[in-house]
């Protein structure tokens, strides 16, 4: 097949491919081959049909796919093979109908958009900052304290503290504190006075003790949260209006939560195999395990400053945007009004991708299976981690894996986190860091 690129400009090509009978004659008899093994005709049994019937019916139709078949193979491996620099897929080119008549020859023409040429490079000289983000004793303490809550309880306790649980009975009072006829009365309420916005009606909860009575006023307590005033008399909002009067609380009971055991079971539990023995190594360990987390966003942190930093460098890019709408519309199915709202934000990811692409092959960046597997992993015991399953057992977590690496989609994006981690760790050996050491809260700033 003879193949031809015309560069039009720096940015548009028009690539010409001619088909001879060369290219596709041998491909063609073998599917008709194929094809009369199965066609059906009436007068004729199976595999008896002669060739000449089936051409005149069906030639065009099986030459039609073959030259396809045969048209994109070698239009790919041309460019690839001349490393062509394209966007998009090629367009094809409007032309006369092909009769794809056998023994001639088919002349196809396909439009190219070029990438934009420019060079992606960073050393030395480019300085770039770096956080390390602090892990303080706090945040392992809440972190320690957050463990231990699951393997807390709830306790009866006979005198009210901060944070505790009254359960009891709630009755609505009239205006001479008397029982209301009529009136709300929830049996088994529930409060948390901790969370009352009035400090005043707060303070009145704490002397409660079991078979005691308070007398609050829901209104006055739940003045900016009409939803937890409507939810603890079991009314709807709308109907608030009509109770905004005393109520009468008496206390059943208290309940205070006790946090789980700091001992054996609890390191095991939260770091199986990890052979911890005290509290001290534990608090270690948890520490070490939120630096990690730490590093991993210092380094996406990073990555993000450095994509800012080299598309500036690079500065603003030509790109032969008619040409590329219609590729993105064609992708779309036709949606142009989507390729026009979008294009901008499209064309900014394409030039990232760009460097990308350049940065990659200057460090030699290269991602294998077990580093996709490995991220997938480390994505879904994240996914897991959000609704506190910490260590979800082994055969569970393959499981979940295997069925994300069904989808394409999904591949793709596992495969180019993995290269712009790697990429990330590359370049930090390239240029020079401007490392700053900083607080959990000023990191997530950052971020606002």
């Amino acid at each position: 097949m003879n193949i031809t690129l015309e560069n039009i400009d720096k940015l548009n090509g028009v690539l010409t491919a001619v088909v001879e009978p060369a290219d596709y004659q041998d491909e063609y008899a073998k599917q008709l081959k194929d094809f009369r093994k199965k066609a059906k005709e009436p007068g004729f049994r199976p595999g008896m049909v002669p060739v000449g019937l089936l051409k005149k019916k069906y030639g065009k139709e099986i030459m039609a796919d073959v030259v396809n078949n045969i048209l994109q193979e070698k239009l790919f491996a041309y460019i690839r093979d001349n490393k062509v620099n394209m966007l998009g897929d090629p367009l094809p080119m409007p032309q006369d109908p092909i009769s794809l008549n056998e023994g001639e020859s088919f002349t196809f023409k396909f439009e190219l958009a070029l990438a934009p040429e420019f060079k992606a490079e960073l050393g030395a000289d480019d300085k770039l900052p770096y956080y390390d983000v602090e892990v303080s004793d706090e945040m392992v303490q809440r972190q320690v304290e957050m463990y231990q809550q699951r393997g807390g309880s709830y306790e009866k306790v006979r005198e009210y503290q901060d944070n505790d649980m009254l359960k009891g009975t709630l009755t609505e009072l009239d205006e001479e504190g008397n029982d209301k006829a009529e009136g709300i009365k929830v049996e088994d309420a529930v409060m948390l006075p901790k969370y009352l916005k009035d400090e005043e009606q707060k303070a009145l909860f704490n002397e409660a003790k079991p078979e005691g009575s308070i007398v609050f006023n829901p209104a006055k307590a739940y003045q900016d949260n009409p939803a937890g005033m409507a939810s603890l008399l079991n009314v709807k909002k709308e109907e608030l209006d009509g109770h905004q009067g005393d109520f009468r609380f008496d206390v059943n009971e208290i309940t205070r939560f006790q946090p789980g055991p700091l001992d054996k079971n609890l390191f095991n539990e939260v770091y199986p195999g990890a052979d911890i023995n005290t509290a001290e190594e534990f608090k270690d360990k948890i520490k070490q395990s939120i630096q990690e987390q730490f590093d991993k966003d210092a380094e996406y942190k990073f990555l993000l400053d450095l994509r800012n930093y080299i598309s500036e460098k690079v500065g603003k890019l030509e790109f032969p945007d008619e040409k590329l709408k219609r590729i993105m519309t064609a992708n779309a199915k036709g949606d142009a009004k989507k390729v026009e709202d979008n294009y901008d934000k499209s064309i900014e990811e394409l030039k990232w991708h760009l460097i990308k692409e350049q940065l990659v092959e200057q460090t030699g960046v290269k991602v294998d299976d077990n580093d996709v597997l490995e991220m997938a992993r480390e994505t879904t015991r994240m996914q897991f981690a959000q609704y506190g399953m910490l260590n979800i057992p082994k055969e569970y977590l393959e499981d979940s894996v295997k069925e994300m690496l069904k989808k394409r989609e999904t591949v793709d994006n596992l495969i180019d986190r993995c290269i712009e981690l790697k990429l990330a760790t590359a370049l930090k050996d390239k240029v020079t860091l401007d490392r700053k050491t900083v607080t959990q809260e000023e990191f997530n700033k950052m971020f606002e």
